[in-house]
């Protein structure tokens, strides 16, 4: 029978267990996908951990909010798909019982869209999350524009880096955040037009001397945290704040700059809108398409070593995304 990943009470990687589940029936409107690989994400170790935003009813509770395959069976009623079809999940917001890390689940058919041409297996559960979040907060909320000074923390992440490209297929101008020298280099390489490393340069300090002494238009924030109120310093009187994380679980101190427009945005809010789903999944087709965003993959796992992705993601050295393959 089909394998998925469970969890029975809150903890450590340990707590997830894999186990034979029957292969469910789409419902009226759903599809079933036979999942090929899934990203593990930092929302999935504080669900297992126990600090989920919502809660989730145990035992028998499941992860994974993105992930790709191929459409296997079709319930009524739904149009436009085929057996075959490959797809990406969309978005999971009943995670806790249809979660991705499972070798099928069921969706509402409004929740795939076709995987990108040209992007293989890898790549495909690399990309959904967090482009669509660097994407939602960049443009859909900040209103970024080419030109644009954008500052992007945690740059090293699966977002950062999303960040990173899509400043540049727009025509902005990325400047990445990292806490280690060692990291300068693959960032520049991803595509940062500088980057400063905190473990040897002051934020605010750097950021003005790389934008002329105005700051910059735009900081995305994955951290928050206490150094929230200082990073806000580093944008330009008028600038824009978008914070789409929270890696520093301290409350985060009120931001110092007065003028400053500050969002707090939750991609799953975005993610069931089929109007901004249709205009990201358009706008990363072409991106991957032209070759401009290339999902960064850090390491890969077989679904048997998903206790061994949880302690990688946990020890917070990932440069990208941790995919694990399922078929």
């Amino acid at each position: 029978m089909p394998r998925v990943v469970v969890f029975d009470e809150t903890g450590g990687p340990d707590v997830l267990r894999i186990v034979d589940e029957s292969v469910v029936e789409p419902a009226a409107g759903e599809v079933r996908v036979r999942i090929e690989a899934f990203a593990v994400n930092p929302l999935d170790r504080m669900v297992r951990a126990g600090q989920s935003p919502r809660p989730v009813q145990l035992p028998h509770a499941r992860l994974g909010i993105e992930g790709t395959g191929v459409v296997d069976a079709l319930g009524s009623g739904v149009t436009g798909l085929a057996v075959g079809d490959p797809v990406i999940l969309s978005a999971v917001p009943d995670f806790e019982t249809k979660g991705a890390y499972a070798e099928y689940t069921t969706v509402v058919a409004s929740r795939v869209v076709p995987r990108p041409t040209g992007l293989d297996v890898l790549g495909a559960a690399a990309l959904w999350v967090a482009y669509f979040t660097a994407y939602g907060a960049l443009v859909e909320k900040a209103g970024m524009r080419p030109g644009d000074h954008v500052l992007i923390t945690a740059a090293s992440g699966g977002v950062g880096r999303a960040a990173i490209q899509i400043a540049n297929q727009i025509g902005a101008i990325p400047i990445a955040v990292t806490r280690h020298t060692a990291k300068q280099e693959s960032l520049l390489a991803a595509g940062a037009a500088a980057v400063i490393a905190t473990d040897r340069e002051e934020v605010v300090e750097s950021t003005r001397l790389h934008t002329g002494g105005k700051g910059v238009d735009i900081v995305l924030d994955a951290v928050m945290g206490l150094g929230l109120a200082d990073l806000s310093l580093a944008a330009k009187l008028g600038g824009t704040m978008a914070t789409v994380g929270w890696l520093d679980p301290r409350p985060a101190s009120f931001p110092a700059n007065p003028s400053l427009t500050v969002y707090r945005y939750m991609a799953f809010a975005d993610m069931t809108d089929p109007e901004i789903v249709r205009r990201v999944a358009a706008f990363l087709a072409a991106g991957v398409r032209t070759g401009v965003l290339r999902p960064a993959v850090d390491r890969v796992f077989g679904l048997d070593e998903i206790i061994e992705a949880h302690r990688y993601l946990e020890a917070g050295t990932s440069e990208g995304k941790i995919v694990v393959t399922v078929h």
